[in-house]
């Protein structure tokens, strides 16, 4: 079997068991998405929309965001940690929107890339969720279930992305990559994988696996 022919596979087994994925940051616009993920960066989803749902009624565009002093965005995003540096991000993300966009957030990631404080990663959680644009998302359960069931060898997340681009059909990327979050979450976890109720087990090369 070739890398390819296990890699529909397994797309296909985790279609099955997932067959409706989205991200699970709560966002309105694609501003709104993009503050988001900023904010989820070493921080839970469901942290994040505890801390957005108080926030977006506060601050919605991105000439709110640049426009309040830096303290003020601090405080309202102190839960998500990495305050500081989140918000400087968040605020000079804003101003190069109004500044080079017209307000509006690129749908491209080559223009996406290039705002403060915007990886690839970020750039395609957007894309994806936002304009329907694929890409793949390169997470922490990603990139761990991705080396695990074997269809990369490499550990960065830039080498990564581009290994499951090759391997995945285009219009497959961003649900692809949620559905591997999804799997990471649920059964391919960090330190207790559940091997035994794992849906791909057989075609994993995962060495340290239980049955």
């Amino acid at each position: 079997m070739t890398l390819k022919e296990k890699s529909n596979k397994i797309n296909k087994i985790l279609k099955n068991r997932y067959p409706s994925v989205k991200t699970r940051l709560v966002f309105k616009t694609p501003f709104q998405l993009l503050v988001a993920t900023i904010l989820s960066a070493q921080c839970t989803d469901k942290q994040v929309n505890s801390v957005t749902e108080k926030l977006f009624k506060k601050l919605n565009t991105p000439e709110d965001f640049a426009s309040i002093d830096r303290e003020s965005l601090e405080e309202l995003i102190r839960p998500t940690g990495y305050f500081r540096n989140k918000a400087k991000s968040i605020q000079n993300c804003a101003t190069t929107i109004i500044d080079h966009h017209g307000g509006e957030v690129p749908d491209n990631l080559k223009e996406l890339v290039k705002l403060p404080g915007v990886g690839r990663k970020t750039a395609n959680v957007v894309l994806g969720a936002a304009f329907g644009v694929p890409g793949i998302t390169v997470d922490t359960h990603v990139s761990r279930v991705s080396q695990r069931i074997g269809l990369t060898r490499n550990k960065n997340a830039v080498k990564i992305e581009f290994d499951l681009m090759d391997l995945v059909p285009k219009e497959d990327w961003s649900d692809f990559s949620l559905r591997l979050i999804y799997f990471g979450r649920e059964i391919c976890q960090a330190r207790f994988p559940r091997c035994a109720d794992c849906p791909v087990y057989d075609l994993c090369d995962y060495p340290d696996k239980t049955a």
